[in-house]
């Protein structure tokens, strides 16, 4: 039985890969840190090692004797007081688990990387793996940090590491606890903290679909090849139209102009920057928000045979996880 190491593994994207890992007979050995929130897996037959991916001793022994690497594990905040933070967990520690792989030798390598490290077209059309980008296009640390990291990956291939990128679009379904910056907008709009929305768009995906492209980039993929691993290109109200008709919740009609907007968030993060505490309206968020994030997964379904469940089953798994774990107050809930 082959043995696979998993970065990540407590959060959102890595839990479901550990698990669909785990059901296709691998043995898993997975990286916590002390304080991992296991709600997901603890009841799962999964090798912990405690420790941090900036820990490049710990990652060697970890990781020896696996077979494969999925290199999950990212710091996903678009706000953070100390932006080092960002880029010691994205792109320092990429390169340690890629360095770490290549002295044990392992057969191939996974890395997560983001749609948010990909180019996006001017005009709204979905981009895909071949979108010409450059560093200064990325909005934010998060982006930037995954693009660097990304650079780092084509840099261990260009050593000979068989690397293999997968870049995720915008993942939803149960099991995000944390939840992500796409789930806390699921979760506002279920409690009712979203009166109005902003012109932009994403490409969902279930999490599972994720998951599975993530093993089948393992067994079908390329090396040196990145996949994006999405599914349904969406306007914002157009998603907050299909969480109406899964919650009975009313969708938000008033559309806001950007521009005033943004002036509130360079705001938010003026006063952030000043008492430390996180901004009620993200700065890069709204920056992000100003595109559409729309993508094209067709080589990831062509070459990897990537599943394409349906958006709407992955939203309302989520709303139903959301509430039956305690995400959803009860006046919202009774409203549904």
């Amino acid at each position: 039985m082959p043995t696979a190491f998993v970065t990540g593994a407590t959060g959102f994207i890595g839990g479901h890969v550990a698990l669909a890992l785990l059901e296709n007979g691998w043995k898993v050995r997975a990286l916590k840190r002390d304080n991992s929130n296991l709600r997901c897996l603890h009841a799962n037959d999964i090798h912990w090692c405690t420790g941090d991916i900036r820990n490049f001793d710990l990652l060697c022994q970890a990781m020896a004797g696996c077979e494969a690497v999925f290199h999950v594990a990212a710091d996903y905040r678009l706000w953070a007081r100390v932006t080092a933070e960002v880029y010691e967990s994205n792109v320092r520690g990429t390169e340690n688990i890629l360095q770490a792989a290549l002295l044990q030798g392992v057969d191939r390598v996974i890395h997560t990387s983001s749609v948010g490290a990909l180019g996006l077209n001017r005009d709204g059309t979905p981009a895909n793996e071949m979108t010409p980008v450059r560093l200064k296009d990325m909005v934010g640390h998060y982006k930037r940090s995954k693009f660097l990291a990304e650079r780092k990956a084509e840099g261990f291939i260009r050593q000979g590491l068989p690397v293999i990128i997968v870049n995720p679009s915008t993942p939803v379904g149960p099991g995000d606890h944390k939840p992500t910056p796409t789930g806390k907008i699921i979760v506002d709009f279920l409690n009712g903290k979203m009166p109005a929305y902003l012109n932009t768009g994403l490409n969902l995906v279930h999490v599972r679909d994720v998951a599975r492209g993530h093993l089948l980039a393992l067994e079908q993929g390329k090396i040196g090849q990145k996949y994006i691993l999405g599914n349904q290109n969406l306007t914002l109200a157009e998603i907050f139209s299909l969480l109406q008709q899964i919650s009975n919740i009313p969708a938000p009609r008033f559309r806001l102009p950007y521009r005033p907007v943004f002036c509130l968030a360079c705001i938010n993060e003026v006063v952030s920057r000043m008492t430390g505490a996180e901004p009620l309206i993200p700065f890069e968020g709204v920056k992000m928000a100003n595109r559409y994030m729309f993508f094209d997964p067709s080589k990831a379904v062509l070459e990897l045979g990537l599943p394409q469940t349906p958006v709407t089953a992955a939203l309302e798994e989520a709303v139903t996880w959301y509430m039956e774990n305690g995400y959803v107050k009860k006046m919202a809930e009774s409203g549904s």
